[in-house]
């Protein structure tokens, strides 16, 4: 097969006639100089069409080309500084793939909800596009991470018969003849019993949540990475997670710099995340909202205003823990030195951005979890499963959830998670 060129490895063509296939991202025109802006999803590259080279049928075929149009462009590559991603392409040919009808976006402001009804074009905008290259640096560098620390990928089902932690968040279906069937609020569960077997283990898949938040921060649709680890108790899963995010962090700057320049995104905040992150307690925070003038009453569970509070005390994210049992998860272990806390804890991102990691030491003693289970009124034939992890050769383990996009929305500086995402589900949402 014939290799094919794309814009992002246009260094190595330099001197050499190449064809670049892609769609019209803007065409002008300086009398016998027609200047065509192709991206073919890996960048932008300028074509320089001069009337005396082409001839004046290739160069009133131009004319033809709308925005969004497709076609080739075949040309030499040389060095152009000034040039969007530093190369030009003196045009000798051009070839119509197909022509675009009236493309609705266009350059002009446009509102949310008409963005928003045509996600699937909208997707094409620079903007966009350096977003959904950001996040796949994430994901890229989650991967990387945990592979490069001997953990193993556990594929969690997504429908599940029982809930993981709140009844009322479930997307419910019916399973056949089996009953009620529900969408996964997480895989953390089966992650416990993949590191029972494997030691150190990751969950990564979408997770669902039947909240009606409409918040800046909630998709009813998202992705979560879940590692769960035998023998790590709460001191070890912060360092884990302490790792993990500088990790990805330092990936985006190092891979990304582009596209965050896209974005506008301050890349100062960015080189802060660095170790060691501020660890204080549920105790800590209290104090630190009672005294920014917050009636906040121990006990409650932090809220969005709280963390931002609390996040903007930093210049990096901050690990709050410990926090109050009776707000937290029936899977959560009491600390032994204080059963009115548990050992749970919470990663705040840096510039009020709120919660990217949750986390906690799971309870191992069979006794104490099942007591939780009717504590919170869960049926206990549905965690018979999970309650023979601490029958079969219990250890103290711990694990956490990031989800991806709210880590994309503070690494690329934005003000919404919708446009974390190729296709946002939110309570209102459900297309394109």
């Amino acid at each position: 097969m014939a290799s094919k060129f794309y814009i992002d490895n246009l260094a190595k063509h330099v001197g050499q006639t190449v064809t670049l296939q892609g769609w019209l991202y803007n065409l002008r025109s300086s009398g016998k100089i027609k200047f065509l802006l192709l991206r073919d999803g890996t960048g932008v590259c300028q074509g320089v069409m001069v009337k005396s080279v082409v001839g004046e049928e290739m160069f009133a075929k131009a004319d033809q080309l709308t925005q969004e149009s497709a076609f080739a462009m075949t040309g030499t590559v040389r060095a152009e500084q000034r040039a969007p991603g530093g190369f030009e392409m003196d045009v000798t040919n051009i070839e119509i793939i197909s022509v675009a009808k009236e493309y609705p976006i266009t350059p002009k402001e446009h509102g949310v909800e008409f963005l928003a009804d045509r996600r699937h074009l909208w997707l094409r905008s620079s903007r966009q596009h350096a977003i959904m290259r950001v996040r796949h640096e994430i994901i890229r560098s989650i991967r990387e991470f945990f592979a490069g620390r001997g953990f193993t990928l556990l594929d969690a089902p997504i429908f599940t018969p029982a809930a993981c932690e709140g009844t009322s968040t479930l997307f419910e279906t019916d399973y056949f003849d089996l009953g009620k069937a529900y969408l996964t609020q997480s895989g953390q569960l089966y992650g416990e019993a993949g590191a029972m077997a494997l030691g150190k283990v990751y969950v990564f898949g979408p997770t669902f949540r039947a909240e009606k938040s409409k918040t800046r921060r909630h998709l009813t649709e998202f992705w979560m990475v879940e590692p769960e680890v035998a023998f790590n108790d709460l001191n070890d899963n912060m360092d884990l997670a302490e790792d993990f995010l500088e990790h990805i962090v330092s990936n985006v700057l190092k891979n990304r710099m582009p596209e965050l320049k896209t974005l506008e995104r301050n890349i100062q905040k960015l080189e802060a995340v660095k170790r060691p992150f501020p660890r204080i307690t549920y105790d800590q925070a209290v104090e630190i909202l009672q005294k920014n003038g917050v009636a906040f009453e121990w006990g409650n569970d932090l809220g969005a205003t709280d963390e931002t509070i609390i996040s903007e005390q930093f210049d990096r994210p901050v690990f709050v823990h410990r926090y109050p049992s009776e707000v937290k998860a029936f899977y959560m272990k009491r600390d032994p030195q204080n059963p009115k806390v548990a050992l749970a804890v919470d990663v705040l991102a840096s510039e009020g951005y709120g919660e990217i990691i949750g986390g906690s030491q799971r309870e191992d003693d069979y006794d104490v979890l099942l007591q939780r289970l009717k504590d919170h009124d869960l049926p206990q034939e549905a965690f018979d499963w999970y309650l023979d992890l601490r029958r079969f050769g219990s250890v103290p383990h711990s694990g956490f959830g990031l989800g991806i996009e709210r880590t994309v929305s503070w690494i690329c500086g934005l003000e919404h998670v919708r446009e974390t995402i190729p296709f946002p589900r939110m309570i209102y949402r459900i297309t394109p």
